[in-house]
Formats: structure tokens, sequence, C-alpha cells
């Protein structure tokens, strides 16, 4: 089989692959109307950011990035664990988080996902197990942390981690690699590799590009596939979660894709010349709605204007949304002690204070444990 990159992919031209096999008729509809209503949430709120200027964080869309959390959106149970980087929205509704509290957070209300506190790039909503960050690779060390929780519980909860190839940029990532399939965890690492660092394309950054024969090396189960396709996308993840919730330990799944957007807000930062147009067009081509929308037709799963009844419920959701986050109120100020220290961890509290010099012995004996 060719060996899939960035460059084969455009090579190859149009894909014309999604298949949709007989009993996935019912996943193929649920996976379009993520996807869709996913790219309509995005869209509204980018045409809201400006010139409204009333959502003052800093929020990292991902259209045309779509695929991923609508297969996971299928995949993870209540009790599972989500975390992810700093481009979350798809990631968040993929957990069933409401869109409400989301808008809510990107205008800093109190009755958004965090108070209002976190913005986009760090919004959680515990209840439902999910949190994003903007620490690059952040999200896979704190995942084989949640998965080693798992599995000294015994419990048959999954984590799952999503970033983007410049988390591999990261030791902390190879780390956690390296730990998760020492110890067998219960984790599934999903990289959607849309190849660019804000302007920095991959091949600028690493010498080849083979992460998913990069991370087999470690011993961990380790696949590569073509991330606009959402139906090999979600056959992918649900065997390899499977797996790791059955006790085969861990998985890596690289996702080729592609943000159309640019690396941050709505505006295009195409300007910078970091990126041919013609490379940004041809992934539009591969546009991972239209591909299950050509599938679905293919297979008679979906009728002329269903589109656009689907897109009218959803608008109708956009619409509370934006009025339930402009007609919330604003928080007040916050207990910065409170936000820094919990009440549920009195002695870690205690040992994070500053010490006082006067209390330091500078002669005090000194203990070396044997062997070192």
């Amino acid at each position: 089989m060719k060996k899939l990159t960035h460059a084969s992919i455009l090579a190859d031209g149009p894909y014309k692959e999604v298949r949709i096999r007989d009993g996935e008729e019912a996943v193929a509809r649920s996976l379009y109307r993520f996807m869709l209503r996913l790219r309509l949430c995005e869209e509204a709120l980018a045409r809201e950011y400006h010139p409204a200027e009333e959502m003052r964080c800093p929020v990292h869309f991902c259209v045309g990035q779509e695929a991923v959390p609508a297969a996971l959106s299928l995949l993870l149970g209540d009790d599972d664990y989500l975390f992810c980087h700093h481009r979350s929205h798809g990631y968040y509704l993929a957990k069933n988080a409401p869109m409400e509290a989301l808008f809510a957070e990107l205008y800093g209300k109190r009755t958004g996902a965090n108070g209002g506190l976190a913005g986009s790039q760090d919004i959680s909503f515990p209840s439902r197990k999910f949190s994003s960050g903007a620490i690059l690779a952040g999200a896979t060390a704190i995942s084989i942390g949640a998965a080693l929780g798992f599995q000294l519980k015994k419990t048959a909860q999954v984590a799952v981690a999503g970033f983007g190839e410049s988390a591999t940029d990261e030791g902390t990532f190879w780390e956690a690699v390296n730990y998760a399939a020492v110890a067998k965890l219960p984790v599934v690492f999903v990289c959607e590799n849309n190849k660019y660092s804000v302007f920095s394309p991959q091949l600028k950054r690493q010498a080849f590009d083979n992460l998913s024969a990069r991370v087999a090396t470690f011993g961990m189960r380790s696949t590569a596939l073509f991330g606009n396709d959402v139906m090999e996308v979600h056959r992918t993840l649900r065997n390899e979660i499977a797996r790791a919730r059955a006790g085969e330990g861990p998985a890596f799944v690289e996702a080729y894709t592609y943000r159309w957007s640019g690396h941050y807000g709505p505006e295009s930062d195409d300007l910078v010349g970091y990126r041919d147009p013609a490379e940004v067009q041809a992934w539009k081509r591969n546009c991972p709605i239209a591909l299950i929308e050509e599938a679905m037709q293919a297979r008679d799963l979906i009728q002329p204007g269903d589109r656009d009844i689907l897109a009218r419920e959803v608008q109708s959701d956009i619409d509370r949304s934006f009025q339930f986050a402009k007609s919330s109120p604003f928080p007040g100020a916050p207990d910065w002690h409170a936000l820094n220290f919990s009440p549920d961890s009195p002695l870690a509290d205690k040992l994070l204070v500053d010490a006082e010099l006067a209390n330091f012995d500078a002669n005090q004996e000194a203990r070396q444990a044997k062997g070192y």
C-alpha cells in the first residue's frame, strides 16, 4: 500500500473512496448530522467574532476538521474522558457538552462552561469529562494519568487525547507514548495531522512525515489514514477504543486532515504566504461533509432538501445559543485564592505555600538513600 502523506493525498486528486457498508446507514446519518452541526456552529461564531468584538478570547476554528470529533461523538461513553488541544470546539461538542455554554464561555459570561474564565483554548466541561488546554502536547500527558487511574481501579473506562501533529514536536508527547505502551494503558492518541504549526509546515520541523511509523517503534498499535473519510475514521477509532477498553493497551491514530481557516481567529492568514492557495482549494474539494454527503446520495440515504431541513434545525440551536450568551451576565470579581487552591486538597495546598527562609537550616544533616 502506498505510504500516506500530505503530498500523496494532493497527488491523488479528489477522494472517491468513502464507503457506507451494510449496517452502517444509521452511523452515517449521525456522523453527517454532527459534522454539519459543527461546521455551521463554527461558521456562525466566525461571522459574529468581527465586527461585533464581543468575544474577547482567542478562538481556533476547526472548519475542515470535523471528521475525528464526529466519530468520537458516537464512540465515547459518559464515563470516558476526552482531552484535547486548543482547537477545542469539535471535541467539546463530541462529548455532548451544551452549545449554549460554549458560546457563553467565548463571550466571557458567568453562564459559560467555566464561568467565563477559561475562554475557547482552555474550555472544559467536567460533568461530561471533557477538558481542553493551550499547552502543546498537554492533552497527551494528562490522558495517560487518567488512563492509569482507570487501570488501577480496574474500570472499563478509556481516555482519548486529541491533538495536532505539532504536539509531536514536544518531548512530552514521546514520553507519554513510551509510558502508555510500557504500562499498556487504556488510552487512544488521535493526531489530526493538518500539516501546519501556525505557519510552519511539518517537513520544516521534522525530517520525515512518518509519525505513525515512529510511534509504532515504541510497541504501540499505530495507524495512518485519510482523516476526511469519516466512515473510515469511525471504523478505525471504534476498533482501537474497543481494544483499549478490553485491556489490549494503547493505540495511535494519525488522521491526515486540513484546516480551512487560519491558525487563529476567523480571518484568513494566507496573506503571510505560508501555503499555496491551490493547496487550500484542493483540500476544500475533499471536504469531509461533502464526501459523506456524496456517499449517502449514492446509497439513497439523503434526499434533496434534507440538508436544508437539518441546517434550519441547527440554526435554531445556534440562534438560541447566541441569545443565551449575549443576555447572560458577566462574572463578578473572582476569588483568586479559590481559583488556585482547592479545599479538597489541604495537604497539597500546604506544601505549595512559600517556605519561610528563616525556617531553612543550611547545616541540616544530608541523608542519601543507599544505591545512589
